[in-house]
């Protein structure tokens, strides 16, 4: 899921009058009866189904439930806040159907959570959500998590690999196991719902959520999706949703794994029939599995947003496909749709999305929902119907029988989390995932009676190994000591070489004491997730060539080199590839490092351990602009085909000339773009926002709000073609240049202002760039202000990897410049602009 922008959510007419993304409310579904109009023998291509789960008493109760409900409780089902923005007493008014916890949400937002913690947070919630005082209510809600690779927004849980290497392990019974191992650490905390399988095919491996799709074959995709899905939810007609069984959810629907240039949240132009043929066999197999909800994607599809594709939501999914379960959106994606916002949309519901994800204002929008369904802008029938699939859903996943989450067999107890059990399973993830490209003169199996230099920033690393969506929502900011139940490679590799009476270094520059007789580098991407993944260029090191220089002088010393690549996807490695004997592709392996070693080498006795399973999953890319890739299209000239793989057994030679040319890659921008120049670019609008509200300048001047904060334009170098801003003291209020689509400023070094002030600032003046909630990057410019003259206008140039390092995606900015002080002051401001990184900046990292 995504984290968007608060900014949509504060739309108020009597405040904005030309914010981008505020305006009427879109009530028809023009656009879908288009799609389906122009192609009326389309259903033809999809297959009919039928739900493997009709049930006639489920029916009927089902109807009894409705038939109760008033229609504050009907719209109360359709709304899905997050924990960081629902507290329990809102839970007891509203009685909202379902809520959530996004990636690094935890209980208390402490990161520590025990599985208690969890627990009672779910108590809670479940005790308010069912209060006798809400009109006689007695649904129970639902809490949904992205446990996607294991539980891994908790501490001490299993961390299995990503989809990506278990694409290349391809084995359905083992992918089953997987999802049964995770529904029981979920269960144990309390939670009911996972977001998981993802089912995209990965079309184009720049795209951010390559790791999360099994292959680019979709024939692995839907056997391995359909697996997990058996393996949350157990199987129809046997142990379905028996004791520490789960929903699971087939996501994201659909074509999310296609879009143009692999672009995040982007367009998908594949025709309908192999919109069929890639993107949509795991579904298939999924709705066969008897899978009880469908999240809704981001992406569009011939320009069409999926959260309000009329077509493919309700035509095809819910009608020829058959699925009688539930279709929840992603984070805000409604907000994404024409003339809707993150608090309002009928559109995304009337188009057949039965849940509405709005993690920030819940509340807002079922107030704005409930107003639509009561004027008649959504129908009666269409809220009997998506509440109807909501409670089917409850009705059979037990929760009515099985009441308070912490009285169930399996809440509470923490001994499941990390259950050795369940890191077994891992560990065999592992070493059916790792796939050998090259082993020149047979390399491996190494002797473990050796001595060993283990080096590469990925060597002693369990956040790095573990990649996105781990314990946090891009991954990054994991220590060790965040993994009390994992290993890392280093410590399985000196398990294995101690054990043997061999000596093991370890050292992170590649530096050693004594010569060792192999080196073992682990390299790779760091953690990323969603868009903050996004590349346009294949090439691992993108001018960036520490690690290769590594390879290289291990290399000139004489050290036989192993290669072991972490990676969400194939890159072009070819100078890596040059530079080492052997090369693993170890994908992104999770909390169970250890495994790696115990394929590496041999055991004390001399025999082979365990051998190589791993296929490629993916094709591997010859050339740095070599993409889309994928088997069966024309001009197929992978370095590495779909489905490669060596063994012991083979002894092939990858010659140490690959050809290391870069044709195309993509190089920085050497032109500036102008953000702001008297009045903000095309594209961009300017914004007051405070904790309530948000108020768009259109004129010289305006006030936040909240009246903490005024604007006025002043005179500089021309008439008004600068800007005067007047903090009060405590203000909340912040000036935000907001963009109408998300900016890619990843070609671009520096953030460029103008700024004058007539004295030092007393506390924190802060600038920021948000990608969305919950992901930015915020500095203190309080120290560089000072060190500054007063009275006169300066140039303050800021590295763009600043806030990158803070955690902004430069890649999809959605607020480019948020400026705020924490005490009263008064600012001017100019010409915003990103330029290259060709001016030395004024302080390259702000402290914060």
């Amino acid at each position: 899921m995504f984290r968007y922008t608060r900014l949509a959510l504060l739309c108020s007419a009597a405040l904005i009058t030309t914010l981008s993304g505020c305006g009427p409310q879109n009530t028809t579904t023009e656009k879908a009866a288009e799609v389906k109009a122009v192609a009326p023998d389309s259903l033809s291509l999809w297959p009919e189904l039928k739900s493997p789960l009709i049930n006639n008493d489920t029916e009927q109760r089902v109807q009894q439930l409705l038939s109760a409900m008033t229609i504050e409780q009907k719209v109360a089902q359709l709304i899905q806040p997050d924990i960081r923005w629902m507290t329990v007493e809102d839970m007891r008014q509203y009685g909202f159907g379902s809520y959530l916890n996004g990636g690094g949400a935890y209980p208390n937002d402490n990161k520590n959570s025990t599985a208690a913690d969890w627990v009672a947070l779910a108590q809670a919630y479940y005790d308010a959500g069912v209060d006798a005082t809400k009109d006689g209510s007695s649904i129970p809600p639902i809490w949904g998590t992205d446990a996607v690779h294991g539980h891994n927004n908790v501490i001490g849980a299993t961390i299995f690999p990503h989809n990506i290497g278990l694409g290349a392990a391809n084995n359905a019974e083992l992918v089953e196991a997987i999802g049964k191992a995770t529904a029981t650490e979920v269960a144990a905390t309390g939670i009911n719902w996972i977001f998981a399988p993802t089912v995209a095919v990965a079309r184009d491996d720049r795209w951010g959520r390559s790791y999360e799709s099994y292959s680019e074959d979709p024939a692995i995709v839907k056997e391995l999706g359909a697996a997990l899905v058996k393996g949350i939810q157990g199987n129809p007609g046997s142990d379905f949703m028996q004791s520490g069984r789960l929903i699971a959810t087939a996501k994201h629907y659909l074509g999310d794994g296609g879009t143009e240039n692999g672009k995040d949240q982007g367009n998908t132009l594949s025709n309908e029939a192999d919109l069929v043929r890639l993107h949509a066999q795991g579904y298939i197999t999924s709705l066969n599995a008897g899978v009880q909800t469908v999240m809704a994607s981001f992406n569009s599809w011939h320009g069409d947003k999926m959260h309000g594709n009329h077509y493919l939501l309700t035509t095809v999914l819910k009608e020829r496909l058959g699925f009688d379960g539930l279709v929840v959106g992603d984070w805000n994606g409604h907000g994404q749709l024409p003339g809707c916002t993150n608090t309002s949309c009928a559109a995304a519901i009337n188009a057949g999305v039965d849940i509405l994800m709005a993690p920030e204002d819940g509340k807002a929008l079922y107030t704005n929902t409930l107003a639509q369904a009561k004027a008649g802008e959504i129908s009666a029938a269409r809220l009997d119907d998506a509440v109807s699939r909501i409670l089917r859903v409850k009705i059979r996943a037990g929760l009515f029988e099985k009441g308070n989450p912490a009285q169930s067999e399996l809440a509470g107890k923490a001994e499941l989390i990390g259950h050795a059990d369940h890191q077994a399973i891992a560990a065999q993830a592992v070493r059916e995932s790792l796939v050998l490209l090259k082993n020149n003169n047979q390399l491996l199996p190494l002797a473990p009676k050796q001595k060993v230099l283990v080096t590469g920033d990925g060597a002693d690393n369990i956040g790095k190994q573990s990649g996105g969506w781990t314990l946090t929502w891009q991954g990054t900011g994991n220590v060790n000591a965040d993994f009390p139940n994992g290993r890392s490679i280093y410590s399985g590799i000196q398990q294995q070489v101690e054990a043997a009476q061999g000596t093991v270094e370890l050292s992170a520059d590649g530096s050693y004491q004594q010569k060792p007789d192999v080196a073992i580098v682990v390299i790779g991407e760091n953690p990323y997730a969603e868009f903050d993944g996004d590349i346009k260029t294949l090439d691992y090191q993108a001018g960036k060539n520490t690690d290769l220089e590594l390879l290289k002088k291990l290399k000139a010393d004489g050290i036989p080199v192993v290669t072991v690549f972490l990676t969400g996807r194939p890159l072009w490695v070819n100078p890596e590839l040059n530079q080492s004997d052997a090369f693993v592709a170890a994908w992104l392996p999770g909390s169970a490092g250890q495994a790696v070693a115990e394929v590496l080498f041999k055991t004390a006795a001399g025999e082979v351990h365990y051998d190589f399973k791993g296929k490629l999953p993916f094709s591997w890319p010859k050339t740095a602009d070599q993409t889309p890739l994928n088997q069966g299209e024309s001009n197929y000239e992978p370095l590495f085909a779909l489905g490669y793989g060596l063994t012991y057994q083979d002894n092939t030679t990858i010659a140490n000339d690959l050809s290391e040319q870069i044709n195309s890659a993509q190089s920085v921008s050497n032109d500036s773009l102008s953000l702001f120049e008297r009045r903000p670019a095309s594209g961009y609008s300017l914004i007051l926002q405070d904790e309530t509200a948000v108020v768009t300048v259109t004129g010289n001047k305006a006030k936040s709000a909240d009246q903490s904060l005024n604007l006025a334009a002043v005179n500089w170098q021309k008439q008004e073609d600068a800007l005067l801003l007047d903090w009060a003291a405590n203000s909340k209020a912040k000036l935000v240049l907001q963009a109408a689509a998300p900016l890619d400023a990843s070609g671009y070094g520096q953030l460029v202002v103008d700024m004058k002030w007539n004295a030092a600032p007393t506390a924190a003046v802060t600038l920021a760039q948000s990608c969305g909630s919950g992901c930015g990057g915020t500095l203190n410019l309080a120290e560089l202000i000072g060190s500054k003259a007063a009275g006169q206008w300066h140039k303050v140039v800021i590295d763009l990897g600043c806030f990158a390092a803070k955690g902004a995606a430069l890649n999809h900015l959605q607020q480019p410049f948020v400026l705020h002080s924490e005490a009263a002051y008064q600012l001017s401001i100019s010409n915003i602009r990103l330029t290259p990184a060709t001016a030395t900046a004024d302080l390259s990292c702000p402290a914060t």
